[in-house]
């Protein structure tokens, strides 16, 4: 059964682009349109996320995790019925707890009537990957959002359309660039375990806001490292900071660390908000004594360094408790720590009301 619903699904796939495969695709490299999600041009490779001077300062982990390019996203506008993809992935990851489509795939949105609508994914073939992501439309002009791999890099990337058609720079300013959110974070934050790119809560957040969000989420390495401080101070007109490092970072690294962490940020930009987030209440640790005393003793100090700022004067902070924050009846995570898309939906419907409190002030 399971085999005949594989060949089902393949031939349906097959049948979707069967009026394009006898059409002259027309390939144009994507280094033609704008990207977002990134704080430097400057970086190694285009589809990268740090600055290429970090390399050799970072530490090496944390510079391969910088080379994925979660968050990062290509705006286009074509009226072509079709719309395909060429790209090759840096490393050719998979993972056991991850769709390949969400690690190293690509995902399609649209503008509908002034929102951002999905359209439909791109899945990965192998390192190299040509795929029809979508066919048979309306000949009209439309805006494209095309979010690249969460954890995977994106080494080329061209994007295809009808022969004949138009593919020109985007002609409406959304999600919009001014003023971004910068997020620094874990696996989480990065996208682990969304199904497609578009669902990593970032991404959400930036559809639900309609403002460029900056991911600078880093799996098992948001450490407090003071570059990636003084890379997010290097933003010249951000709109707000939200620090989610505590599923990595430990208690007395918190407290050793949070708050030189925080000042090269507050220094840089005495009037922008800053959101501090707890830990998730893993739903794990009902059963597991030991993370639930580390998750209690991070929250407990993710709150005494927010409480201290407070103190000193901070005005422009803010704290989000993790209670509630993705539900109690377990269904949240692939794993017990990372996020389903369920996952990812909650935690931003958690977090919005905070996050568009502080932008308002």
């Amino acid at each position: 059964m399971c085999r005949i619903k594989i060949l089902l699904t393949l031939i349906v796939l097959a049948a979707i682009c069967h009026n394009v495969s006898s059409q002259n695709i027309v390939y144009t490299d994507a280094a033609q349109f704008p990207v977002f999600g990134k704080i430097q041009d400057n970086t190694s490779a285009r589809y990268e996320r740090l600055p290429s001077e970090l390399q050799g300062i970072s530490r090496d982990r944390l510079w391969y995790l910088g080379r994925n390019s979660a968050g990062l996203y290509i705006r286009f506008r074509s009226n072509s019925t079709s719309i395909h993809a060429k790209w090759e992935s840096t490393f050719n990851n998979t993972m056991t707890h991850m769709t390949d489509t969400g690690t190293r795939g690509l995902d399609l949105y649209t503008m509908v009537d002034g929102e951002w609508r999905h359209m439909c994914s791109a899945r990965p073939l192998g390192k190299t990957s040509e795929r029809c992501i979508i066919a048979n439309m309306d000949p009209i002009d439309r805006e494209y959002m095309l979010y690249l791999s969460l954890y995977d890099g994106v080494s080329s990337l061209e994007i295809g359309v009808d022969e004949g058609s138009t593919l020109v720079q985007p002609a409406v300013d959304s999600p919009r660039a001014a003023k971004p959110i910068v997020m620094y974070g874990t696996s989480i934050l990065q996208g682990g375990c969304a199904n497609r790119p578009g669902m990593a809560h970032t991404n959400i957040l930036s559809r639900r806001l309609d403002r460029e969000v900056i991911n600078l989420g880093f799996s098992g390495n948001a450490l407090l490292d003071m570059e990636i401080a003084r890379l997010m101070a290097s933003v010249e007109d951000p709109g707000l900071f939200v620090l989610d490092y505590a599923p990595n970072a430990y208690a007395d690294m918190i407290d050793e660390d949070g708050e030189k962490f925080f000042r090269v940020i507050r220094d840089a930009h005495p009037d922008v908000p800053v959101v501090f987030i707890e830990d998730v209440i893993f739903p794990h640790t009902a059963f597991d004594n030991r993370i639930k005393e580390e998750v209690i003793l991070k929250n407990q100090a993710q709150k005494r360094l927010y409480s201290r700022l407070k103190k000193s004067g901070e005005k422009k902070i803010y704290y989000i408790s993790a209670e509630g924050m993705i539900g109690d009846d377990g269904e949240a995570t692939v794993d017990g720590i990372h996020f389903t898309d369920l996952g990812m939906v909650r935690y931003v419907e958690h977090i919005l009301p905070t996050v568009k409190k502080a932008l308002r002030k």
